[in-house]
């Protein structure tokens, strides 16, 4: 897409007969001193001004996935996919909150991504990063990658924190709100309007049929 080109945003999705749409908000990075609640308490007040969407978490902290995959977990390995897997199944669409570590993202997302694979198809994703001077942008490219690669479409406008510690007060509110507020409404927008019409044509046929 050319970069001028200017294209109308969409618009907000009305609730459906199937109710809101349930959007899992996963919390990338299990790093001690992590920023990422900061973060995910910002986003979280902005499903508070809608009615199409209904958020609920997905914390990588909360299980310890190992990075050795098995197509059969052991009973241990599976007691930690159950704190996660079903918010994943039930979610109509995800934003993924990452920071970048080392020019991509987290190993715990890495993990939490790998684990699972029909959870991810044909549902839309969004990124929230935030980091230094990259504000975690080059996690997203990344990201973007492997989700393609699962079957998901990622949305196109993403929200990024540029040195993210100095834009948030000590309440976690953040110090200049008019222009991440945009973007997340913006980005809301797009994946409300993406997961409505696969929710739609999802239910009209399954995808891959």
């Amino acid at each position: 897409m050319n970069p001028t080109t200017e294209v109308p945003a969409p618009s907000p999705v009305s609730p459906s007969s199937a109710g809101p749409l349930k959007v899992a908000v996963i919390l990338g990075s299990n790093r001690e001193g992590r920023f990422g609640p900061v973060v995910a308490d910002w986003l979280l007040g902005r499903f508070r001004d809608r009615d199409d969407l209904v958020a609920e978490v997905v914390d990588t902290a909360d299980a310890g996935l190992p990075t050795a995959l098995s197509s059969s977990p052991s009973p241990e390995v599976a007691a930690e996919l159950a704190k996660v897997t079903p918010g994943l199944a039930a979610a109509d669409a995800f934003v993924v909150l990452t920071p970048e570590y080392n020019h991509s993202f987290p190993a715990s997302l890495k993990a939490l991504i790998d684990w699972h694979y029909e959870e991810w198809r044909a549902k839309p994703v969004a990124f929230v990063s935030y980091g230094g001077v990259s504000g975690g942008l080059r996690a997203v490219e990344q990201l973007r990658l492997v989700f393609a690669e699962l079957h998901a479409v990622t949305v196109r406008d993403t929200v990024s924190f540029h040195n993210a510690g100095a834009s948030f007060d000590d309440a976690g509110r953040h110090r200049d709100p008019a222009a991440p507020d945009a973007a997340a409404k913006a980005m809301l927008d797009q994946l409300a309007w993406w997961a409505s019409a696969l929710r739609t044509a999802k239910e009209a046929r399954p995808y891959g049929s």
